[in-house]
């Protein structure tokens, strides 16, 4: 199952998102999303690619960290600042890509300790 919701000028992601518990992948990729995601995308268990590029973002919600089936966070050309160490619970992410934000490396070392081995961090 997947939901494509990609520029739509969306300012944050509608709440009947979240109740869509079988989705697989969520594309929120070029709208005009600021802050953070809600904390109620940890109830999208199933969720294995959220693409959520070319947005406004500042944060990241702790709760991407409980998405125990995602493979792939695209988060790039965002304006985060910081990223919380539960991003390194997702032991099954393949792909994060953080390109085009201005993070603190340190956290994401830290992170990066956490992730599987093989995991592609695009910087």
């Amino acid at each position: 199952n997947k939901l494509d919701l990609s520029g739509q000028q969306l300012t944050k992601i509608s709440d009947y998102v979240f109740k869509q518990t079988n989705l697989e992948e969520l594309n929120v990729s070029n709208n005009r999303l600021t802050g953070a995601i809600q904390a109620e995308i940890r109830q999208l268990q199933n969720l294995k690619v959220l693409n959520a590029s070319n947005n406004q973002m500042t944060g990241v919600p702790a709760e991407i960290g409980q998405l125990s089936k995602l493979e792939t966070l695209d988060l790039s050309n965002n304006q985060l600042t910081g990223l919380p160490y539960e991003l390194g619970n997702l032991k099954n992410l393949k792909t994060l890509n953080l390109s085009g934000n201005n993070y603190s490396t340190l956290d994401l070392n830290i992170i990066t300790e956490k992730l599987p081995a093989g995991a592609n961090i695009i910087k």
